[in-house]
């Protein structure tokens, strides 16, 4: 069974940024990102409750290759994408996101 993903505005708004910034390094390097969000977000949805939770409800899956991660709540058939963030950046904005 394939969850459904829905990715929240403020997600959509942090993939966004981070794609720009890596466009802007290098030509080519935010779709490389992008094509490694796509790899987690399939893993996600193919079986979410094989990562771990990280802080009450809201689970996190590393993407390969960039240091960042998706934080997600699972309800019912759906996985809810809150944050997508780099490692580096405070807990407190993924936290927040519920």
């Amino acid at each position: 069974m394939k969850y459904q993903i829905l990715v929240r505005a403020e997600a959509e708004a942090d993939i966004e940024e981070s794609f720009d910034w890596y466009e802007d390094e290098v030509l080519g390097l935010g779709h490389e990102f992008l094509q490694a969000l796509r790899l987690t977000l399939s893993l996600v949805s193919t079986n979410p409750l094989l990562f771990p939770v990280i802080h009450r409800q809201i689970r996190r899956a590393i993407v390969r290759r960039f240091p960042h991660a998706f934080f997600f709540l699972v309800r019912d058939e759906t996985v809810i994408v809150t944050a997508c963030v780099h490692h580096k950046r405070d807990p407190k904005v993924w936290k927040r996101r519920r």
